[in-house]
C-alpha cells in the first residue's frame, strides 16, 4: 500500500470505536436536540480517547515500522495530527454534554461541567494534563525546546490513565461486552508500544559505539566516525539514527538522545554522522572527545527507494546534503552507471559542506552531476535555474532535503516544472 493508504488505515482504526458506537445508537438518542447533543458528547469522548491511544501506539519508534508511512518524520506528523484531533474532541466532550443538559435548565448545564464526583474530577484532571502536554505542539505557542517538550510529553501517560478510569466509571454508550473488548484491545496495543519505546528499546535497541574520529567540515559542522562495540548497525543511505553521547566533558547534551542523519555508505566499516550546530546539544557535540562512548538507536526513515535508483534530481540545502552524501558515497563504492543530478543550494560559497568531496565525485563518476546554487547570486531557487542546469527535470524522480523554506520552495518549483507530486520525495528535520 502507499503511505497515503497506511495513513487512512490508521485514521480508520482511530475512529473505529466511534463507528461501533454508532451501530448501537438507540431511538431516544435522536428523539430531541438535547438527546442528539448528549450522544455527540459521549461519541466525542469515545473517539477522542481512541484517537489519543492511536497516537500513543505511533510512539513505538520500532526501526522499520515507519517505512510504510514514508519515514519517521511523516509518521510522527501523523502522530501529532492524531493528538491534536484527540485533544479537540476531548475538549468538545464536556461542552456538548453541557449544551445537552441546557435543554433542561442552565443549572443542569453548569452542574454537568462541575466536578462533583470522583469520576468527573478524574476526567477534568486528565483534560487539564492534556492541555499542558499538547499545548507546546501547536504552532501558536512557538517552537518548543526539544528536551522540555520531551519531559512535558511524559504527562501523556497519567492523562490517558485518568481518562481511561473516567471512561470505565461512566461508560454507557457501548454495551457489554463491546465496551470492555474495545478498550482492552486499544490499551494493550498502546501499552505494548510504550513499553517498547521506553523500556525494551533502551535495553536492547540502543547499540554502543565508540568515537574514533572527529572531523571538522566547517566552523559549525563536524562529522564523527563511530566504531561498533558489539553488533554493527545495518542501514540504508539516507536514513538517520538517534544518538546519545556519554562524554562527561560535554557542556550540554550528556545522555540526551537527538536525531542525526547518517552520512556514511552502508558498507563502510565505520558509521559516520554529520552534525551541524543547531542548538545547545548539537553545539556541544562539536567538541565530543575521541574515545568516548555513544549509543545509537535506529535506523529510521526511508528517503531513497530500496530498489535501483533511476534518473534522479537531488535538491539539497545546507546540512540537508547529508543523506545525499551517504548515497553518493554508496554509489561511488560500487559500479555506478546511473543518472543523478545534484543541485546544492546554499547562501554562499562558505556554507557549502563537503564541496571538495562532492566535486571529486562529479569528476570521477560519469553519471553524477553537481550544480551549485548560491542564493546571494541566483536568488531563490526557480524553474529557470533548474531547466538551465538540468533540461530534463520533468522526466526525473526528485528528492529534496533541507530547511523547511527550501522544501516548500523546491517542491513548488518542481511541480511547476512538470514533475508529478508522486515523484517528489521530501525529508525534513522537524521531529517534534
Amino acid at each position: 500500500m502507499s503511505p497515503r493508504m497506511y495513513k487512512l488505515l490508521v485514521w480508520l482504526i482511530a475512529i473505529l470505536p466511534g463507528l461501533v458506537a454508532l451501530f448501537f445508537m438507540r431511538s431516544p438518542d435522536t428523539a430531541s436536540v438535547g438527546g442528539v447533543l448528549n450522544y455527540l458528547g459521549r461519541l466525542t469522548g469515545i473517539v477522542g480517547l481512541s484517537t489519543m491511544l492511536m497516537a500513543a501506539i505511533l510512539c513505538c519508534r520500532v526501526p522499520g515500522f515507519d517505512r510504510p508511512f514514508g519515514g519517521l518524520t511523516k509518521m510522527w506528523k501523523l502522530h501529532h495530527q492524531l493528538g491534536a484531533v484527540a485533544f479537540l474532541l476531548l475538549l468538545a466532550h464536556p461542552l456538548l454534554l453541557a449544551f445537552a443538559a441546557a435543554e433542561v435548565s442552565l443549572t443542569a448545564a453548569v452542574a454537568t461541567l462541575t466536578p462533583t464526583s470522583q469520576s468527573l474530577w478524574l476526567g477534568w484532571i486528565a483534560l487539564v494534563l492534556m492541555m499542558v502536554f499538547l499545548a507546546p505542539s501547536f504552532a501558536f505557542f512557538g517552537h518548543p525546546d526539544y528536551q522540555r517538550w520531551k519531559w512535558v510529553h511524559r504527562l501523556s501517560g497519567p492523562a490517558i490513565i485518568l481518562a481511561l478510569i473516567h471512561t470505565a466509571l461512566l461508560m454507557r454508550t457501548l454495551p457489554a461486552p463491546w465496551d470492555t473488548l474495545v478498550w482492552v484491545v486499544y490499551v494493550a496495543a498502546a501499552v505494548g508500544a510504550l513499553a517498547y519505546r521506553f523500556v525494551f528499546s533502551r535495553v536492547k535497541g540502543r547499540q554502543p559505539y565508540q568515537v574514533m574520529q572527529v572531523e571538522r567540515s566547517a566552523n559549525n559542522v563536524v562529522e564523527i566516525s563511530l566504531q561498533a562495540e558489539r553488533s554493527r548497525l545495518d542501514h540504508e543511505a539516507g536514513q538517520f539514527v538517534y544518538l546519545t553521547p556519554f562524554d562527561k566533558t560535554l557542556t550540554n547534551g550528556y545522555a540526551e538522545e537527538h536525531p542525526y542523519t547518517i552520512s556514511s555508505a552502508p558498507d563502510e566499516p565505520l558509521l559516520r554522522i554529520a552534525i551541524k550546530d543547531l542548538g545547545d546539544a548539537s553545539r556541544a557535540i562539536q567538541t565530543i572527545a575521541v574515545g568516548s562512548q555513544v549509543k545509537v538507536e535506529g535506523p529510521y526513515g526511508g528517503f531513497f527507494p530500496p530498489t535501483e535508483l533511476g534518473p534522479s534530481l537531488w535538491v539539497a540545502g545546507g546540512i540537508g546534503i547529508t543523506p545525499f552524501l551517504g548515497k553518493v558515497r554508496e554509489l561511488a563504492r560500487g559500479e555506478f552507471s546511473g543518472d543523478v543530478h545534484l543541485v546544492y543550494c546554499v547562501q554562499d560559497e562558505s556554507r557549502a559542506l563537503f564541496l571538495e568531496e562532492l566535486s571529486g565525485y562529479a569528476q570521477a563518476l560519469p553519471g553524477f552531476h553537481l550544480s551549485m546554487h548560491y542564493f546571494y547570486r541566483e536568488g531563490p531557487l526557480d524553474e529557470a535555474f533548474l531547466n538551465r542546469v538540468c533540461d530534463d527535470v520533468a522526466e526525473r524522480e526528485a528528492f529534496i532535503c533541507g530547511p523547511t523554506p527550501l522544501l516548500s520552495c523546491a517542491r513548488n518549483v518542481l511541480l511547476g516544472a512538470g514533475v508529478p507530486a508522486r515523484r517528489i520525495t521530501t525529508e525534513e528535520f522537524e521531529l517534534l
